[in-house]
Parts: structure tokens; sequence; C-alpha cells
């Protein structure tokens, strides 16, 4: 069941949109802001408050391929591969290139004991805003900040760097499987990630942000099993008949990203099992459920609708301001009950400039590309 009104978290396309998983988008990229807040208090991953928080990239996968699969797998006796790629593009990049700008404008106040920004040249900051704003990785030890990320002026983007890579291999290979094959990709890439999770060496799957061996194995493997489930469900769809579904899986989101480090450092397969029984059975379950409903009143329905509008955006914007609160923390040995007002400022401030950035930027933008590059306007 679907509610008819367009999301311009989705932008302009030709079917109607699910409304429930906008906002369910929504309440997932809140949590990461907070995730992310607390890192700056964090040790490792065993003390990490809300320490679950990194899951909700894999919610993001899923729900990507399962809205890419809805949208896109009935169009390709059509639509060429090129096509689509464009598509994609115009959707994702125009954030890609402003989180990069705002990261870069900010990166001189972000010094701290961590990393040392006053020793970065003006010119080696302009190429790290090229490479970021092309979405080109940067390589360990010739990034500007020294934490080996591959977007070191927004971390956040290196899960749109593998998003882009699942949809290439979408547009040149996974569309043409059949639904038994993509069953069998699902599986084969769910027995990898549950082994990196329960079997790798740091018990979870937050990993992924660097160009490093085991950390590329592990983002392609979040991305390759998620965005391959979210599509198989997709094709396999069938809606039940759920009430207030969105209230129902926002909780159980957030719930489920905020459970402590399970099993310590002595028992770090646990926490990988834990996370495995997310991303393999809850998380799709949950976009399941969220497909299957539709929001009914109309305090929901906006929320859902705010909540998918701003959550790309809130996404690729709120990390250059994660780096100044964590330089502030880290400069004033401030506790989290006395750096409280910044830490809500930060969340708060990226709400708002998401949505600032998403009207005066994102959409007028994506409407001129799809002019100038489209001949359909669905994007």
């Amino acid at each position: 069941m679907l509610n008819t009104q367009l999301s311009t978290a989705s932008f302009a396309d030709t079917k109607p949109h699910y409304n429930v998983l906008d906002g369910l988008r929504g309440v997932a990229a809140i949590t990461v802001v907070c995730f992310h807040i607390f890192e700056a208090f964090a040790t490792s991953h065993l003390d990490q408050r809300i320490n679950h928080g990194y899951l909700a990239v894999d919610f993001f996968f899923i729900l990507s391929g399962f809205v890419v699969g809805y949208a896109y797998d009935d169009r390709w006796g059509t639509m060429k591969a090129k096509d689509f790629i464009k598509r994609r593009i115009i959707r994702l990049h125009p954030m890609v290139v402003m989180g990069a700008v705002i990261g870069a404008i900010l990166f001189y106040f972000q010094g701290c004991s961590v990393w040392d920004v006053s020793k970065v040249t003006g010119l080696a900051l302009l190429f790290a805003t090229l490479l970021n704003s092309l979405l080109i990785p940067a390589v360990p030890g010739h990034e500007v900040r020294g934490l080996g990320e591959m977007f070191p002026l927004n971390g956040p983007s290196w899960s749109l760097f593998f998003e882009y890579i699942g949809n290439i291999l979408y547009a040149l290979f996974i569309h043409k499987f059949s639904t038994k094959a993509l069953a069998v990709l699902v599986v084969i890439a769910g027995f990898g990630l549950a082994s990196f999770a329960i079997l790798g060496p740091y018990g979870d799957i937050c990993a992924g942000f660097s160009l490093t061996k085991i950390e590329f194995t592990a983002g392609f493997l979040r991305m390759i099993f998620s965005f391959s489930a979210g599509l198989f469900l997709s094709r396999i769809f069938k809606p039940a008949n759920v009430k207030g579904p969105f209230w129902i899986c926002g909780v159980a989101i957030v719930a489920l990203l905020a459970v402590p480090r399970i099993g310590g450092a002595e028992h770090l397969w646990m926490n990988g099992l834990y996370d495995t029984v997310c991303c393999v059975l809850i998380f799709p379950f949950l976009v399941y459920l969220g497909a299957s409903g539709k929001s009914t009143d109309r305090f929901t329905t906006r929320i859902c609708k705010f909540l998918g509008d701003i959550s790309y955006p809130l996404y690729t914007v709120h990390y250059p301001f994660i780096y100044l609160y964590y330089a502030w923390v880290k400069n004033n040995q401030l506790t989290f009950e006395e750096s409280f007002p910044g830490a809500a400022a930060v969340v708060t401030g990226s709400i708002i400039l998401a949505y600032i950035c998403l009207k005066l930027y994102d959409i007028p933008v994506r409407k001129y590309l799809t002019r100038q590059f489209l001949k359909s306007k669905a994007v």
C-alpha cells in the first residue's frame, strides 16, 4: 500500500513512494548523527554509546536496494545502463559535492591533538575537496586528516562510494539476474558478511571507511549483501495488513541501534552475531513492514515526509560539524554533560542545514540537471 504523494526525498519519479520507508530513513539518519556525537567520548568500538549506530548504513543499503528494484526493475526494456547511472548521479551527487564543500570550509577550524590541520596547505585542501567532490577515495597515508579515511573532509561519503558501486553492478549485471540467481547472490553475500562479523578481527561490521584491504572488504560485503537483499525483497514483496508501521518500525530501529556492545573484548563473536541477525533478518523484516503499511493520519504523513526529505541531506552534511564538535571536546577536555549544548546544537543545526540545502540547493540543482541530461523527468 503506497502513499500517492511524491516525496522530494525520492524526487520526481513516475511511481508513488513508500512514505513510511521515507520516514524510517529519516529516523535512521538522525540516529546516525547521535551515534557520531558520541565518537568524541569513545576509546574503541567497545565503549561507544548508541553502540550499534553504524548499522544504520546497512539499513540504508537495504532500503536503497528495495527502492531501486521497485522503481527500475521493470524499466530495463526501454532504459539503458547509462540512463540509469545518469539518474542515480543526478539523485545522489549534488549533495556529495555540498558535503565536500562544507567539509573544506570548516577544515581549518577542526584542529585538535588527534589531527593537526595547521600543517595542511591550501593546495592540499583544494585537491582533497576535488577528490571528495568527485567521490574519488584518498589513499591511506596520503590524505589530509591523517586518519586513513577515503574521504577525510566528510567521512560518511565512504558509504556513498559503495552505493555507487552497487548501482553500477545493478545496472551492468544484477538487474539481469533471475530471482533465483539473485537469491543465490544474497545467500553467498550473507555468508560473507556473517563470516566477517562473527569471525573477523573487530567483532562487528563497523568498517568500510578506508581503502585498506580489510576495510574495503567489509564495506563491499556490507553493501553487496544489503543492497542485493533489498532488491530481492522488492521482487518477492507482497504487502501485509500492518497498522502503525512507522511508529513500530521507528522505535525498533532506534532500539536496535542503541543496544550496548555485546560480549565485550572477551567474546567478540557475540557482537558479530548480533550485527548479523540485525542485517540478515531484522532489517529486511522492518523494510517489509514499512513497505506494507501506510500513514493514515495527517500528522504521521507529515512526519514521514519531513524525515524522508531531510534524510539524505542530513547524512551528507552533518559530519563536518562532528569533526568540529570532536575537536572542541578534545581541546577543552569536556565531558558529554559539559558539551551537551554543543551536541544539541550539532544535531539541531544539522537538521536545519539539511532542510535548507534540500530546498535551496539539492532540488533546484537536480531539476536543472534533469532538464539538461534526461529526456524524462523521472529521477
